[in-house]
C-alpha cells in the first residue's frame, strides 16, 4: 500500500540522535539553541527571534498568551485543525468562527473585516499562503504550520504579522523527531517573553510559567531536517506539478498572484465525488483521505456553507519526497 503521508528520515537524523545521546544532554540544550538560530536564518531573521518549543499546539497557546488573550475574543476559521479551538479554550479566549473563501481552504478576508475582533488566527491551508498586508492593525497570529517555506512578495510566511507559529508535527513539511513547534517574532521582546515562559524551573521570583522544553533529541533530528528542507519542498512542487498536467484539479493559488510562492504540503483533489475516488484509489494500493471531515469542522455548519463544500468535495492525494515517479503514476492510472 503506497500510504497518504510519511516522514522523510535518513542516515542524517539517525547520526543526529546518536551523537545527542551519547553526549548526556537530552534536555533542553544547545541542539535546541542551535536549532533556533538555523530556523531564524531560513526564515529571515536575525539570532534570537525564535522559540523552539514542544508542539505545534504549544506554539498557539503561547501566542496567545503573549497577547493577553483570556477572556478576549478571537476569529479563527473552521475549516482547519481542532488545535486551534483547543488553544484557545485552554488560553481562556471566546471563539468566533468564521467560514472560508469561496474558491480557497483559507479564512475569507472580506468576512474577516466585518468581525470584530481583538485577535485573529490566520493559517496558511495546505501550504497556500494568504496575503495579510490589508491586516495590519489586527493582532494576528499567522499560523504557518502547514506552510513552511511559502513566501509572500518573496518574504517567508509569519513575517506579515506579530507572530508566526510552526509545527514538526511527523506529518508536517518537516518533523523533529514527531513532535515540536517554534514561535517567530521580528520583535524582539515577545521572543524574550516566550522564552522567558518556557524556562518553567529554579527561577528566583512568583511568575507562573510551564514547561513547554522542547529536547536536544528533538531539535537535533529538526536540525538535519531543515538543511533537507530545500530538497523536500521541491519534490513536492516537482510532483504536484505532474498531478497538475495530467489534468487533475487541486486547490492552489489563483493564477494571477505571482507574488505569493506556495508550498505544496498538500495535493488536495477537487472532485464531487470523493468516495469514489477513494475507492478507486484503494483498488490500486494508494491510501488517500478527505482532508478535513464534515464532521471536523469546527463552529455551526449552517454558518459555514464554504467549509462544508470543501469538506465534501476533495480528496487528498499521495505527496511527499520519497514518492517515486513509478509510484505518482500508479496514482494517475486510477484517477486520470
Amino acid at each position: 500500500m503506497i500510504p497518504h503521508n510519511k516522514p522523510t528520515l535518513g542516515v542524517e537524523e539517525e547520526f543526529a540522535t546518536l551523537r545527542v545521546l551519547r553526549s548526556g544532554q537530552l534536555a533542553q540544550g544547545p541542539e535546541v539553541e542551535a536549532f533556533e538560530n538555523e530556523f531564524c536564518k531560513f526564515i529571515g531573521l536575525p539570532n534570537e527571534h525564535a522559540v523552539a518549543v514542544s508542539s505545534g499546539t504549544a506554539s498557539l497557546f503561547l501566542a496567545l498568551w503573549i497577547l493577553n488573550a483570556p477572556g478576549k475574543k478571537i476569529i479563527f476559521p473552521g475549516y482547519v485543525c481542532s488545535a486551534l479551538r483547543h488553544a484557545v479554550g485552554m488560553i481562556g479566549g471566546y471563539e468566533s468562527i468564521i467560514d472560508v473563501g469561496n474558491t480557497s481552504p483559507n479564512i475569507d478576508p472580506t468576512k474577516l473585516e466585518k468581525k470584530n475582533s481583538e485577535i485573529v488566527i490566520i493559517p496558511h491551508m495546505y501550504g497556500i499562503p494568504i496575503d495579510l498586508s490589508n491586516f495590519q492593525s489586527k493582532n494576528i497570529i499567522e499560523d504557518c504550520a502547514q506552510a513552511l517555506g511559502a513566501k509572500i512578495n518573496r518574504k517567508s510566511v509569519g513575517l506579515q504579522t506579530k507572530i508566526g507559529i510552526f509545527s514538526f508535527y511527523v506529518t508536517k513539511l518537516m518533523t523533529s523527531g514527531g513532535q515540536g513547534g517554534m514561535i517567530i517574532s521580528k520583535d524582539k521582546s515577545i521572543v524574550d517573553a516566550i522564552r522567558d515562559y518556557r524556562e518553567f524551573d529554579y527561577r528566583r521570583d512568583s511568575k507562573r510559567r510551564f514547561n513547554f522544553q522542547m529536547t536536544d533529541l528533538q531539535a537535533a533530528i529538526g536540525r538535519e531536517q531543515l538543511k533537507k528542507l530545500p530538497s523536500f519542498l521541491a519534490r513536492r512542487e516537482e510532483i504536484f506539478q505532474k498531478y497538475k498536467k495530467e489534468g487533475l484539479e487541486l486547490l492552489d493559488i489563483e493564477t494571477n498572484y505571482d507574488h505569493i510562492e506556495p508550498v505544496r504540503y498538500r495535493a488536495i483533489m477537487k472532485t464531487k465525488n470523493p468516495k469514489k475516488v477513494i475507492q478507486s484509489l484503494e483498488s490500486v494500493g494508494v491510501k488517500s483521505i478527505v482532508p478535513t471531515e464534515d464532521w471536523e469542522i469546527l463552529g455551526e455548519h449552517d454558518l459555514l456553507p464554504n467549509s462544508l463544500k470543501i469538506s465534501r468535495e476533495t480528496v487528498s492525494l499521495p505527496i511527499y519526497p520519497t514518492l517515486t515517479d513509478k509510484e505518482v503514476d500508479i496514482v494517475l492510472s486510477a484517477i486520470s
